[in-house]
């Protein structure tokens, strides 16, 4: 594929990588619903966090494409999703500069939040935009060394969906500009109901690693499947998924909501399905639908979590 064959907006939507984004909305979809049930839902606070979590995936998504390019990951044996990048189809420079300026309006969008939030907010937002560069930027970068499954699981996952609950109840419950944390804006249920998300955002990754093991090997990228090999890789997948669906259960046994909130598991045969493939294939052909597949499970599992929690 050459920059004839692409127009420059298909292009940079390549680079965004939409197939991904599953991982910034599903946190929101979930915080929305909590802050929902605990009466604490504020509607400019959600959007905003949405936009920032947005950005950040985007910011990210450029920078792996740049880094893996420039230190040598990303090859024409790599089976993934075309990488603008090291195909040529963006100059590098160009990629460099739309990473940092997606970080900066990711960093923008977040001041409203910091209003809200105060220092908290600001504290997960620097960090977050810093980890999203250190993903493949940097002297240590986190997916060279097997961080980046850990990496996903906490920002995309538990702290994405805290800090959604938390912005609308910083906006309900604190005057703005707070240096600490409101008494009850971090509840149980707030962590609890991160899980599936850090979970299923965190499936998505193991895909790309598997599909990607091999090369990712081969060019000195050691993710945590080139560590671990390819079953040890399908049983963390298999345990993600796993984590995802016991969460409801503990909603209704032991947190007092009603089996309503046991919806999310009409799921599992879609997720046997694609778990299936990610068991039995090692190509890109399989796992690149997967790998999509595991983003369409995120989403709808988030939604139908977040009806269950609002109405359970």
């Amino acid at each position: 594929m050459t920059t004839t064959e692409v127009s420059q907006t298909k292009a940079w939507v390549m680079a965004a990588r939409p197939q991904t984004l599953p991982a910034a909305a599903a946190p929101v979809i979930v915080g929305i619903g909590v802050a929902i049930h605990q009466d604490v839902f504020a509607l400019f606070p959600a959007v905003m966090a949405f936009v920032g979590a947005v950005l950040i995936q985007i910011g990210t998504n450029f920078a792996n494409d740049y880094y893996d390019a420039k230190k040598g990951a990303d090859t024409d044996d790599r089976e993934g999703f075309t990488r603008v990048t090291q195909s040529g189809i963006i100059a590098p420079e160009q990629v460099k500069l739309a990473t940092i300026v997606t970080f900066a309006m990711a960093i923008l969008s977040g001041t409203y939040l910091v209003y809200v939030g105060g220092l908290p907010i600001l504290v997960i937002g620097v960090v977050s935009v810093f980890c999203g560069w250190a993903y493949t930027g940097g002297p240590y970068p986190l997916g060279y060394h097997g961080l980046g499954d850990l990496f996903v699981f906490v920002f995309f996952g538990i702290v994405a969906v805290v800090g959604t609950v938390y912005v609308q109840a910083a906006a309900t419950l604190a005057d703005p500009l707070t240096l600490t944390i409101p008494e009850g804006a971090i509840t149980r249920e707030a962590l609890v109901a991160s899980l599936p998300v850090a979970g299923l955002s965190t499936a998505i990754l193991v895909v790309n690693n598997i599909r990607d093991r091999e090369t990712d090997s081969e060019t000195g990228k050691h993710t945590l499947a080139v560590r671990l090999g390819y079953r040890w890789s399908r049983l963390e997948y298999t345990a993600l998924l796993g984590l995802a669906y016991v969460t409801p259960l503990w909603f209704w046994l032991a947190g007092d909501f009603s089996a309503t909130v046991l919806v999310p598991l009409a799921t599992l045969p879609y997720a046997a399905l694609v778990a299936r493939t990610v068991w039995t294939r090692t190509d890109g052909e399989a796992l690149n639908p997967a790998l999509e597949g595991t983003g369409k499970l995120l989403t709808l599992f988030a939604v139908l979590f977040a009806a269950g929690v609002v109405y359970g």
